[in-house]
């Protein structure tokens, strides 16, 4: 009979093997696990650990994996939390994993809660253990560098999570500790990583068995070298100060007892946060008791301000949660970045402009330097910093190109020029030893500089120096435009002076306007064949008619369709053309009146006209409907408002509105053109203030105190006076009006019999009975020429001005003043005297007018009967014999008794000149072209080689020798001791022996002997010829160059030792 084991037996035997069933069985052998499942081997089977991401797309479940995971089919987990599916006891369910900010079964709780503005939430619970101890996990995010996430209080201990210039800190305070532990009282834990970028940061903070920490836990937390949590132990025993209740604040701080905040400094936090965790418990905003919570909103609807683009000019945007602020740059600045630096116009219509500032305090070696420059001038300077004895640095414009030079250290100069009209940014940089020029913040050079600095008491001058001529030397005064001149961050302020903002003091200026408007371009009329000028800075363009073009619409091609004549010019409006002019007026007979044909429906809130007088006080507009009225005139040469109109329609008398009056604030009486606009603030309005502009600047505009109504009242039915009153007042315009616009549509100056073509039914037409007065031209005042002397006149509109001939001033030229026109000095320099002149004559010329010659030797000082010689600018003595020197007053030395004289024949003459005047050239000089003046032969000197040269002067001769004086050398008469040229030789000496002296003593002799002969027959001779004839040299310069003359200056006589 088989033997059958029992079920539970072959189990046993099953699990277990071996002779003695020592060994399990490995279960997980056979791989029972399907898709993917880890199969784990255990006593009495095996467990399959099923993969719980997808495998094949799929999930699986069950006891080997091999049942697909259907719960998530069709689940209800909310804002975007994901599914993860299950199978129990064979039924398939899911889970929901909520996305950060949400809870809940199916992620419908939302977390997150969000402080607009101060605010709190207020957490309270009892102490559970005696030991202090709290766990606090939260996101959050905001853009504020500073702010109070929490604060943890439990007795004496104060934890709170700050941020601060971005860095999270976490602060432990113990409060009523004495002793040796008060100063471990504070500690602080600070992560290295910025969490103020407005995105989502989550960060966790403990403190427990004495030890508290804070940790980072983004997932991509990045703490650069160092980490991202920090843990330190507490160095003081907390145990005893902690005490019921625990008091949490999220988002504030505690107050004092009298509500105030502890730590004022110490701004709220101004953000959002979420899955807020205290000691494990999440914070969920519909969980709140409604006394626990001030200012907090559920939620997180912040929006970036910046997304809007509020910044203007270039600036850039920094988002504060709920506001923004805009980091301008230069010249800007305002909320927005709206507001421009005023820039200071200089040159405007070619005057002389500058402005002067003190610098009140040490630059010390390092200073910068930087402005904006626009401008089309190509020179002139644009600043100069001094001191009490010098200018020292000085930046112009040399050719276009911006030129810098430190006291006289090389100059820098940038590569390109900047003369183009454009805005241009320059800077310098000053630093111990170099100087650096930069242009739109690229380097242009640099140079090496000595120490020096800008001490306090410097001025700066800017645009020209006070000196018309010392500014010419850097080419003139500055034309254009400077702005945001600051040295280092402090500003050079020109206008609108802000004791808010830090200026240096502005000392002095002169002919500086606000703005940066150009000069009027357009005023000489450039454009041709009707173009219409418009000025581009400094300069002008022209806005050609149909068929017109070029620079100036030189190039003509003949508008087919031009409707207006050729005195008036035409432009195209949106729904057709009007004919535009000026047109002068005079007095009573020239006033213009003007009526709306009916077909006016737009508003009329504004009026512009161009204008130009020297009236005083004139009317230039004037309309006036039962109580409604408006006057603009000309009063005390300022233009002056007066209108007040009605509400209703049409100007039907609904309602008054209150009148308004206002004037500019500047003249308009100086014969120049200005542009004159008035409108309301508000055209859209009933009623609204009025702003009038003068020459389109808006800085010095005016706006009425009260509010106005528009000009409706004048659409139709109303006289619309131009030049005048309607009556007899006195107060005509005597000047010129361009065609004036009331609402944007014209006043015009032509009929419609004067046009080829109809013009637009929404228009004004002329009712005067008598034809304007087309253009703007003033009496002839030029005719006939009232300018005297030459003088040429310039027609200035009613007035003149007179252009004088050299010499000639005053207003009609009857002044005389250039006493040296005439050119009276015949020999000489003419300088004005006040009203005669002086002459300054050359040498050799007298008279009042430098017309008389003079004789330079009339009052010579020659001595010892020297003759006076003419020169070219002074006159030389001819010495006689013995005599020498300039004046002939040094007597010549004796010869010594030992020395014979043999005389030699006399150096030859020259006699040069003309007919009308000769001179004499001695010593062998010959003639030159220059005026009395000779070429000497060498040992000769003076303009007439009358002067020999003493070479015995510098005592040449050694040891008691005789320098003897010859033409152009010297010989030495030595002692009998003594031989050589200089006598430096010594004949006692050892080095020669008695045969040698015996031998020199016997010739010695022979030659004595020799040479007494020799003198006693010259001494005959010459005392026979010395009989026969004399020499004068005052007859032979008179008597001309028929006399000869060989023995002048006493030649050099032949020396022979006794």
């Amino acid at each position: 009979m088989m033997w059958t084991p029992a079920p539970w037996i072959r189990g046993i035997l099953f699990l277990v093997t071996g002779s003695l069933c020592q060994e399990v069985i490995n279960q997980c052998a056979s791989s029972p696990c399907q898709n993917g499942g880890r199969c784990e081997n255990h006593v009495g089977g095996y467990t399959c650990r099923c993969l719980r991401q997808s495998y094949n797309g799929l999930l699986y479940g069950g006891v080997n994996c091999d049942e697909r995971l259907v719960g998530c089919e069709g689940h209800q987990c909310q804002n975007r939390g994901s599914c993860s599916p299950f199978l129990l006891n064979g039924t398939h369910g899911y889970l929901c994993s909520c996305s950060p900010g949400y809870t809940g079964p199916l992620c419908m709780t939302s977390t997150a809660f969000s402080f607009e503005r101060r605010g709190y939430l207020r957490l309270q619970s009892p102490l559970v253990e005696t030991d202090a101890s709290c766990n606090f996990t939260l996101s959050f995010r905001t853009v504020l560098p500073r702010a109070v996430l929490f604060q943890w209080s439990s007795g004496r201990l104060l934890l709170s999570l700050e941020l601060d210039e971005g860095l999270l800190h976490l602060t432990l305070r113990k409060e009523g500790i004495e002793g040796p532990e008060a100063e471990s009282s504070h500690q602080v834990l600070v992560l290295p990583r910025s969490v103020i970028d407005g995105e989502w940061h989550s960060a966790e903070a403990m403190l427990g068995n004495r030890v508290f920490s804070l940790k980072l836990l983004d997932d991509a937390g990045s703490c650069g070298s160092q980490t991202c949590h920090k843990l330190e132990r507490v160095e003081s025993n907390v145990t005893g100060l902690a005490s019921s209740p625990q008091n949490t604040l999220i988002g504030g701080m505690f107050l004092d007892s009298d509500g105030s905040s502890k730590d004022p400094s110490r701004p709220a936090f101004i953000g959002c946060m979420r899955d807020v965790f205290v000691d494990g418990q999440l914070i969920v905003p519909q969980q709140w008791l409604s006394d626990s919570a001030v200012n907090v909103l559920p939620g997180c609807s912040h929006r970036d301000r910046c997304l809007d683009a509020p910044c203007q000019n270039g600036a850039r945007c920094v988002n504060l949660w709920q506001s923004y602020q805009c980091l301008c740059p230069r010249p800007y600045g305002g909320r927005d970045c709206e507001e421009e630096h005023v820039p200071a116009r200089f040159g405007s219509e070619d005057s002389q402009s500058y402005a002067v500032f003190s610098i009140t305090e040490d630059l010390g070696e390092r200073f910068s330097i930087s402005l904006f420059l626009r401008t089309r001038r190509h020179n002139g300077l644009l600043l100069a910093v001094t001191n009490s004895s010098i200018q020292y640095l000085h930046m112009w414009l040399e050719d276009g190109k911006v030129t810098l030079q430190l006291h006289d250290h090389e100059s820098l100069k940038t590569g390109s020029a900047i003369d183009d009209g454009e805005v241009h940014f320059v800077s310098v940089e000053v630093e111990e030893d170099r100087m650096r020029l930069f242009l739109a913040a690229q380097e242009q050079g640099r140079v090496e500089v000595r120490d020096f600095g800008v001490r306090a008491g410097d001025t700066m001058l800017v645009g020209g120096l006070l000196g018309r001529r010392m500014t010419s030397v850097f080419g003139g005064y500055f034309k254009g435009c400077i702005q945001d001149l600051r040295i280092n961050d402090r500003r050079l302020q020109f206008f609108g002076l802000d004791a808010s903002v830090r200026s240096y003091p502005l000392e002095l200026m002169e002919n500086v306007t606000a703005g940066c408007s150009g000069d009027d371009a357009c005023r000489s009329n450039p454009c041709l064949n009707g173009g219409m000028c418009f000025s581009t800075w400094d300069d002008f363009a022209c806005t050609c008619p149909p068929k017109t073009t070029g620079r100036r619409c030189e190039e003509v091609k003949w508008c087919e369709l031009s409707p207006c004549p050729t005195n008036t010019e035409c432009r195209m409006l949106s729904q057709g053309y009007e004919c535009y002019s000026n047109a002068t007026f005079l007095n009573r007979s020239t006033v213009l009146s003007f009526q709306g044909n009916g077909h006016i429906s737009r508003n009329l809130t504004n009026l512009s006209l161009n204008l130009r007088t020297r009236n005083q006080n004139a009317a230039i507009l004037h309309a006036e409907k039962g109580s409604a009225f408006a006057t603009l005139s000309v009063q005390d040469g300022f233009v002056f408002v007066e209108l007040q109109s009605t509400t209703g329609d049409d100007g039907e008398e609904s309602e008054v509105a209150t009148p308004v009056s206002l004037s500019s604030r500047r003249r308009v009486n100086d014969n120049r053109w200005h542009g004159v606009d008035l409108f309301m603030a508000a055209p859209w309005a009933h009623t609204s203030k009025w702003t009038l502009v003068v020459d389109a600047d808006i800085e010095e505009a005016s706006t009425s105190r009260r509010k106005g109504g528009n000009l409706d009242f004048l659409r139709q039915g109303v006289d619309i006076f131009l030049g005048g009153l309607p009556h007899d007042s006195g107060w005509f315009l005597t000047g010129c009006l361009s065609t004036v616009e009331l609402g944007g549509i014209a006043l015009p100056y032509l009929r419609s019999s004067d046009v080829n073509l109809p013009r637009i039914q929404e228009q004004f037409t002329q009712t005067s009975s008598h034809p304007p007065l087309l253009g703007c031209s003033g009496a002839p005042v030029c005719e006939p020429n009232p300018c005297l002397n030459g003088g040429e006149c310039r027609d200035l509109f009613n007035s003149y001005n007179c252009s004088c001939a050299r010499g000639w001033a005053g207003r009609r030229c009857d002044f005389f003043t250039d006493t040296c026109a005439s050119g009276p000095c015949i020999h000489g320099n003419c300088s004005v005297n006040g009203p005669t002149y002086r002459c300054d004559c050359e040498f050799g010329f007298a008279g009042v007018d430098c017309d008389r010659e003079v004789d330079v030797c009339s009052n010579h000082l020659c001595a010892h009967g020297g003759t006076c010689l003419h020169g070219p600018d002074r006159y030389a003595c001819l010495c006689p014999e013995n005599y020498t020197g300039p004046l002939c007053n040094e007597r010549i030395e004796e010869i010594p008794w030992y020395i014979v004289v043999r005389k030699v024949p006399k150096q030859p003459v020259s006699v040069c000149g003309d007919d009308t005047r000769n001179y004499t050239c001695f010593n062998g000089g010959n003639c030159t072209d220059r005026e009395l003046s000779c070429d000497c032969p060498p040992g000769f000197i003076g303009h007439r080689c009358e002067q020999e040269v003493d070479e015995c002067r510098s005592n040449p001769c050694l040891n008691g020798g005789y320098c003897r004086n010859l033409i152009n050398k010297f010989v030495c008469v030595c002692d009998m001791s003594y031989a050589g040229d200089v006598c430096q030789t010594d004949l006692t000496s050892s080095g020669l022996n008695f045969d040698l002296l015996l031998s020199v003593s016997l010739m010695s002799v022979v030659l004595l002997l020799g040479l007494i002969v020799t003198s006693v027959g010259l001494c005959v001779a010459l005392n026979r010829r010395a009989t026969h004839g004399t020499y004068s040299p005052s007859r032979q310069e008179k008597e001309g160059s028929r006399v000869e003359m060989w023995s002048i200056t006493q030649p050099p006589p032949m020396e022979r030792l006794i």
